[in-house]
């Protein structure tokens, strides 16, 4: 009777599982997302600020790319601009897979069709011809006269909306035109460097950024066809850099060897082209950033400045020869895109 009770009692002495109330609800945190994490560092910056530094960024990297170009295809003796373009096109790549994928700075979006795909690649094709001439112009022509000629931007634009979508401007706009290209025919015959496959490449590579802009409008404006700049930049880049490498062996011969080789009793020279290469993705990205931070309208303001301001340090740094003739081509070409810009703004005020 005694061992009995004794079982029964150790029996009874086992605790008896129970379910947990329903009533009970556990507090698990959320794991922040990549958006909420941007706002919480954000908020740690007054916005002031944060939009200062975007655009001193902005103005760095553009300003520096086309200073490391000019020294290596120049002056370091580097003259391999297709070559140049496609490490360039590879950074591209890189950063951006690195920035979408992982930092997660925008969502990440797929190709959606064959018919979508290869209207990438055919603005991968025009973003091509315009990188490696705006490159092999500045073995030849000075970043002054280079950016004057870069200023006529709109005035492409404007032809090639007209010729390709048959889009009319107001005559206020096509005036607004003509003091760009004086300014242009003013700065090429007063320009000590003047060189004139270096203006023609220019004249190609600020020609092919206008096509890009106006056919990108064209493939890519359906919602479901859509992609975000950096998204596009990540598809366009990898397929620039496939186009590029038959041109580059054909035309420049051995490049990856002759660039080996050159590395290796030139250290100072890797360097040059590995910040070439991370500059050359930082003007995208800070691209999307002060568009992000401020507005397009903002971005093309800054633009005109830029043009400006690059063309004062590279006098500055390289020592170019400049006329007053050619100074006033440019401040003619400058203000002249400014009053186009201006009048593009009331025209579409004018038809809203």
């Amino acid at each position: 009777m005694v061992e009995a009770q004794s079982w029964t009692t150790r029996r009874g002495s086992n605790p008896r599982f129970e379910p947990p109330s329903t009533d009970q609800v556990l507090d698990i945190p959320v794991t922040p997302t990549a958006e909420i994490r941007q706002q919480h560092y954000a908020a740690l910056i007054s916005p002031g600020i944060l939009t200062a530094a975007i655009i001193a960024a902005w103005y760095f990297s553009n300003i520096g790319v086309l200073l490391l170009n000019k020294y290596l295809l120049s002056f370091h003796g580097y003259r391999y601009p297709i070559f140049l373009t496609m490490l360039h096109m590879l950074s591209c790549a890189a950063y951006s897979l690195f920035a979408i994928k992982w930092l997660e700075i925008v969502p990440f979006q797929q190709i959606h069709s064959r018919r979508q795909f290869f209207k990438i690649l055919a603005l991968s094709i025009i973003f091509c011809f315009s990188v490696v001439c705006g490159n092999t112009s500045l073995r030849y022509l000075p970043i002054s006269f280079n950016q004057a000629i870069g200023a006529t931007t709109p005035f492409f634009t404007a032809i090639f909306a007209f010729v390709i979508t048959c889009k009319k401007e107001s005559a206020e706009v096509y005036f607004a035109l003509l003091p760009v290209v004086l300014g242009i025919v003013l700065a090429s015959n007063s320009e000590p460097l003047f060189h004139l496959f270096g203006f023609l490449m220019c004249i190609g590579s600020t020609a092919g950024r206008a096509l890009k802009s106006v056919v990108q409008g064209i493939l890519l404006t359906s919602e479901a066809e859509k992609l975000h700049s950096m998204n596009l930049l990540l598809y366009m880049a990898p397929m620039a850099a496939v186009i590029l490498l038959p041109f580059t062996l054909y035309i420049e011969g051995n490049v990856f060897a002759i660039t080996v080789e050159k590395g290796r009793g030139d250290s100072f020279m890797v360097f040059l082209l590995i910040a070439n290469a991370t500059v050359a993705y930082l003007v995208n990205l800070t691209n999307f950033l002060v568009t992000k931070h401020t507005s397009a309208l903002t971005l093309q303001v800054l633009g005109n400045a830029k043009a400006a301001v690059a063309a004062v340090v590279s006098v500055l740094i390289f020592r170019n020869p400049v006329t007053v003739m050619g100074m006033t081509g440019f401040a003619i070409t400058i203000m002249g895109v400014i009053i186009y810009s201006e009048a593009r703004k009331r025209s579409k005020v004018t038809a809203h």
